[in-house]
C-alpha cells in the first residue's frame, strides 16, 4: 500500500504563472514542520534546462523555502538517497516524461522516491511532473505533435494521469479514446491551474489557482470513456 502525499498538478506552479503563487503556496502549506521548508527542484524532464532552474530558485528563494536542485545531467550528488530523504518536498518539472523515468531509474531514483514518499517526503510536480506518479498517462513524450500513452509510470499512484486536460488542443480527446478503446486504464485528468491531492495513495482533494479550473475522474463503461466532475476548491478570493 502506497503511504505518504502526492501532489499531482495539471499545469501551473511557477513555470506557468510566475505571478501566480497559489499552487505553489498550497504546496508548501502540506510540510508539516515549521521553519522554512527544504524543497527539491528535479528538472529532469527539460534536460535540466539552466532557464527552468532559474525560475525555480527566483520563485523558492528565502525565506519562502531552502531551495536546492537535484541535476542527473551534471551529478553533483554522489549518494542520491541521503540527500532525498533530507528534503521535505521534491518538485517535478515538466517535459519529456518517458526521457525522465528512463534517466531516473538508470540513476535508481525510482526506488529512492519510493522510500522518500514513505518517509513522510512530500512528492510533487505538474505535467511529467504529474503524469510520472501514476501507473500510466497520455504524453507526447514520443512525438511533440502525437499524444500516445506511456505505460511504465512509477506506480505510486493507481490508473493513469492526463495533465493539461482543457488547456492542450487534443489533450481531452486523446485522453478520452485512450480510456475508451482500454489502451489505458482510467484515471484523473486536470486542467492547467488545477492540482489533485492524493494521501496514502487515494485522492483526497482537488485545488486550483484559477476560478474555473476542473478535475474529472475519467473510467470505462461498456466501451465510453466517462468523466465524473472532481469539486474543486479556488485558493484565491
Amino acid at each position: 500500500m502506497t503511504t505518504g502525499t502526492i501532489l499531482a498538478m495539471g499545469g501551473g506552479g511557477f513555470s506557468m504563472e510566475p505571478d501566480n503563487p497559489l499552487l505553489d503556496d498550497f504546496l508548501l502549506s502540506l510540510v508539516p514542520r515549521s521553519g522554512m521548508p527544504k524543497v527539491c527542484f528535479l528538472p529532469t524532464a527539460s534536460g535540466d534546462s539552466d532557464g527552468y532552474i532559474e525560475r525555480f530558485e527566483r520563485a523558492f528563494a528565502a525565506p519562502r523555502a531552502r531551495a536546492s536542485v537535484l541535476s542527473l545531467f551534471k551529478r553533483e550528488h554522489a549518494d542520491l538517497r541521503t540527500f532525498v530523504l533530507s528534503q521535505d518536498v521534491i518538485y517535478v518539472g515538466g517535459g519529456n516524461t518517458a526521457n525522465m523515468l528512463t534517466l531516473w531509474r538508470m540513476h535508481g531514483l525510482d526506488a529512492i522516491l519510493a522510500e522518500a514518499l514513505s518517509a513522510g517526503v512530500i512528492l510533487a510536480g505538474l505535467s511529467a511532473g504529474m503524469n510520472c506518479w501514476f501507473e500510466a498517462s497520455v504524453t507526447d513524450s514520443f512525438n511533440v505533435n502525437d499524444l500516445q500513452p506511456l505505460s511504465d509510470g512509477l506506480g505510486m499512484l493507481t490508473g493513469s494521469a492526463c495533465p493539461h486536460y482543457g488547456g492542450e488542443k487534443h489533450r481531452r480527446s486523446t485522453y478520452l479514446a485512450l480510456v475508451s478503446s482500454g489502451r489505458l486504464p482510467g484515471g484523473y485528468a486536470a486542467d492547467d491551474g488545477c492540482a489533485l491531492l492524493f494521501r496514502n495513495g487515494n485522492f483526497a482533494d482537488a485545488v486550483s489557482s484559477r476560478a474555473g479550473a476542473r478535475a474529472f475522474q475519467v473510467h470505462e463503461t461498456d466501451g465510453v470513456a466517462v468523466e465524473a466532475p472532481v469539486p474543486v476548491r479556488f485558493l484565491g478570493t
